[in-house]
């Protein structure tokens, strides 16, 4: 999302009611014009993230995601679930309820530790009941905390959860994001830190989102980073650099070149188009969106 739009504030209303690209890019850019239909090339698990598209009503969106080709709306509420559920869509990523929410308190702060224990335990077999597989989660603010004790809060509160996450086979993701333009103070800011809370944790129940436009601002280096960590991220996050904004070529990042570099790490999970549509068509936006990153 753009600097001063807020992830919480965006889903409370949904809640509420939404460098140049080589040649290769201009090719897929044209046929982002044409009708995608309801199959796509299968490499990529395509998924789109609830807040962006706010403004319009959960079931048009799933009727419009459909003719896309996607198979999941993710970041959505527990009332939200019947809705996909009626339209043949998963939930690639479901959202919480309560601190479990929280961008800001989150594991890294012993005083959370109880509500968020609890919240999740609460959470992780209605996941599993809903025939989804994980579940997002979030480090908190530093507020002076070094990165080091934070660590280690968090991985007293989560070694707790993985007993039961992995009962139930559900995976506790932890959003990486970045604390220089978004989400000042974030811990989880460095996918570094992430692999070493993952090791830890010391569970395959608990890994990483991997926000790309978040950790191209904090770490730069996609293709090396994914290459090196894949083994600790469950999850895909798409976004134009700068500004969160679509992911064509006004933007730096290569996506066809990102999608190809994680099919080649044999991840077969979803890939979350999570980007804030700046033109008058949202879906279109989307719809080019999901062209650009389904790699033949």
């Amino acid at each position: 999302m753009k600097s001063t739009t807020n992830r919480r504030t965006a889903l409370k209303s949904v809640v509420a009611g939404a460098l140049g690209l080589p040649l290769s890019m201009t090719n897929v850019m044209a046929a982002s014009q044409k009708a995608l239909g309801p199959k796509l090339n299968g490499k990529i698990n395509h998924s789109v993230c609830r807040w962006c598209y706010g403004k319009i009503p959960l079931e048009t969106l799933a009727v419009e995601a459909k003719k896309i080709g996607l198979t999941s709306i993710e970041l959505c509420g527990q009332e939200e679930w019947p809705i996909l559920k009626q339209h043949g869509l998963t939930c690639a990523l479901p959202w919480g309820e309560g601190l479990t929410r929280s961008l800001d308190r989150g594991f890294n702060d012993p005083k959370n530790h109880d509500e968020l224990i609890k919240g999740f335990t609460d959470l992780i077999p209605k996941v599993q009941a809903a025939g989804y597989k994980q579940v997002i989660c979030f480090s908190g603010n530093r507020r002076g905390m070094s990165d080091a004790d934070g660590m280690i809060n968090c991985a007293a509160a989560l070694r707790k959860l993985m007993p039961l996450a992995e009962k139930h086979n559900v995976t506790l993701v932890m959003e990486l994001l970045n604390s220089k333009v978004d989400h000042k103070d974030y811990m989880c800011d460095r996918t570094e830190w992430g692999a070493a809370l993952c090791e830890m944790v010391g569970s395959e129940k608990f890994k990483l989102l991997y926000d790309i436009y978040h950790m191209q601002i904090m770490d730069g280096d996609v293709i090396a980073t994914i290459r090196k960590y894949h083994r600790y991220i469950a999850h895909y996050h798409t976004g134009g650099v700068p500004g969160r904004r679509e992911i064509d070529e006004t933007q730096e990042l290569n996506y066809p070149a990102i999608m190809k570099a994680i099919a080649e790490t044999g991840y077969t999970g979803f890939v979350g188009q999570e980007f804030m549509p700046s033109r008058n068509d949202d879906l279109a936006s989307l719809k080019q969106g999901v062209t650009i990153c389904d790699i033949a």
